[in-house]
């Protein structure tokens, strides 16, 4: 998965100039920058959720002017919004019954235990706490077993001690080949399961290679990893 050259702006406004981001099979890659940089926005764009105006989003061998999120999940890609993945109106435990109707999980069971929302299958969106909906959100995601992880924010509102249960699932997923791309603010978690860095500031992207590539990068560490690690 490659989104390449994005640019978008609002009015006058310009959030991307020439942004690139992509996801590598049996990698996890993750996507940094200050809030507000446009990381949302860049995901967004490539999802066909907003209309980029430029750029191009290669999946699989097809290069698509105009990316339309329903043509990647019939080709195995998940995209997991920073928010609102939950229905309102149906149980956890019901959405899942319907993923799993079109989707058989020969292994659900071991993915809601692995990221302890076995006990959520009753609850109502309303009823979760913040790091809740995130690791049912997560554990929807993972039950539909994806050959690529779009994720955004799959960190936020996580208690701490429950991060290392959503990395590790992130890092499995990579692990068993498929191509996931993440972004987030939870620098040591994220630098811990990654393989590979991408900056974004000033509406555009940097390729850092791999975490201890990315800790040597004088203005990285100045500008992102200096106001983050205290």
């Amino acid at each position: 998965f490659v989104a390449d050259s994005m640019g978008k702006s609002f009015g006058r406004k310009t959030v991307l100039k020439s942004a690139t981001a992509w996801a590598t099979r049996g990698r996890v890659t993750v996507l940094m920058g200050l809030n507000g940089c446009g990381k949302s926005t860049l995901l967004r764009c490539a999802m066909g959720q907003q209309r980029a105006d430029h750029g191009t989003v290669r999946f699989g061998h097809v290069t698509y002017q105009r990316p339309r999120l329903w043509r990647f999940a019939m080709e195995g890609l998940f995209y997991l919004p920073d928010r609102g993945l939950l229905s309102r109106r149906l149980t956890f435990g019901a959405q899942v019954r319907l993923l799993t109707s079109r989707f058989p999980t020969p292994d659900l069971d071991k993915i809601l235990d692995r990221l302890e929302v076995d006990t959520l299958l009753s609850s109502r969106r309303r009823e979760m706490s913040g790091g809740e909906r995130r690791r049912a959100e997560l554990a929807l995601a993972l039950a539909r077993r994806p050959n690529c992880l779009i994720a955004d924010e799959p960190l936020t509102e996580v208690e701490p001690k429950d991060r290392e249960l959503v990395a590790g699932s992130l890092r499995k997923l990579a692990d068993e080949g498929a191509a996931v791309l993440v972004t987030g603010h939870e620098i040591h978690d994220l630098l811990d399961m990654s393989d590979d860095v991408i900056w974004m500031a000033a509406g555009t992207t940097h390729g850092l290679g791999p975490p201890a590539a990315a800790k040597r990068h004088v203005q990285f560490c100045r500008e992102y990893l200096g106001r983050n690690l205290d």
